[in-house]
């Protein structure tokens, strides 16, 4: 029996591309294993899946920056190392699959020891924190931009990122039928709508009185970003959240607007939609290096959030439209953006 190991977590661009890969390693046969935490958003994600094992290790969260609770997260870490190494110890894995985030750390730690070979994804520009800190026990970096394959030197492979096949097979049809619109205009749909997204949803309202009559506008606003003085307007509609009906909102759009996140611009990039980008600036700054990236191979157009108003955002939201057969045409041409089956030959080649 060919057993794996999968992990990553913190957050759900953590998890998402292992739950693309879960479906084919099930269909080529293989016993299925999942490191996350107890409380993390891995578990809620992962756990429910009927043909994975999911097994717990603590972890503590690395920070680049002072805090108290480094002193005391590092034990965490320590603890989830001697646990990951009992746990592998035990599974005996072919291989370890890591994502990323705070959780990968001890797991890798402890495939090092056990001397199972570790393949790593990263899907943001520059590698995070956790990835750096494990890169030199792994057998390779996949990557989805080429500029953090050349960053992370002979280990780094351009393997884009692994997405789920039900993305795909979204309807138009339902997508208008689900929005209430009857197709006459063009759809502009707005999506990244977490709390980053607060200040795009605001500016987004404020503008319109100018889009509404160019545009239906659907807009996925984030949990607890509805707006009661926006319901029921003609050619608008809005939703905290989309999770079965996302994949018919993606079909139904001409047009988005949203953040620069890695895995949302993967799907942008699969779905070969034109795209207006308002990265969010945080942390290590990766979604206006993301955007940059995309928008210098004129795979999409960007408008920084300082620039961002009523009115940059209606001219953006034009020119883009003005410019979409174009971008449409050379995102066609792109190879797949999706990176499963390049992930996978990854595993495949350091497999025992």
């Amino acid at each position: 029996m060919k057993r794996i190991v999968l992990t990553g977590g913190g957050t759900a661009g953590h998890v998402s591309p292992n739950q693309a890969l879960i479906p084919e390693l099930l269909k080529e046969g293989w016993e299925i294993h999942y490191i996350g935490t107890k409380n993390g958003i891995e578990r809620s994600l992962i756990e429910p899946i009927p043909e994975v094992t999911y097994h717990c290790v603590q972890s503590g969260k690395l920070r680049r920056y002072f805090d108290l609770k480094n002193f005391t997260d590092i034990f965490r870490v320590i603890a989830g190392c001697v646990q990951s190494i009992g746990l592998i110890g035990k599974l005996k894995p072919q291989i370890v699959f890591a994502k990323g985030g705070f959780v990968s750390v001890p797991v890798v730690y402890g495939a090092a020891i056990r001397g199972v070979p570790v393949v790593m994804h990263e899907s943001d520009i520059t590698p995070g924190l956790a990835n750096k800190l494990c890169k030199p026990f792994a057998k390779c970096l996949c990557t989805t931009f080429p500029e953090c394959a050349k960053a992370v030197g002979d280990k780094g492979v351009v393997t884009g990122t692994p997405l789920r096949q039900q993305l795909f097979t979204g309807s138009r049809e339902r997508g208008l039928k689900m929005a209430g619109f009857d197709g006459s205009k063009p759809v502009l749909m707005m999506t990244g709508g977490s709390l980053g997204a607060q200040t795009v949803n605001a500016v987004l309202r404020d503008a319109l009185p100018q889009l509404l009559p160019d545009y239906d506008i659907l807009h996925v606003c984030g949990k607890g970003n509805l707006s009661e003085a926006h319901q029921n307007m003609p050619g608008y509609v809005q939703f905290e959240y989309l999770t079965d009906g996302m994949t018919d909102a993606y079909a139904c759009a001409d047009l988005l607007l949203s953040r620069a996140g890695s895995n949302s611009l993967s799907e942008i990039l699969a779905l070969h939609k034109p795209a207006l980008l308002v990265p969010y600036h945080s942390g290590r700054g990766d979604q206006v290096l993301n955007a940059k990236s995309v928008e210098s191979r004129g795979l999409a157009h960007v408008l920084l959030q300082g620039d961002l108003t009523p009115d940059s955002l209606v001219k953006g939201i034009h020119e883009l439209d003005a410019d979409r057969e174009a971008l449409r045409a050379r995102l066609e041409a792109l190879p797949n953006a999706d990176g499963t089956q390049a992930v996978l030959a990854e595993i495949h080649r350091y497999t025992k």
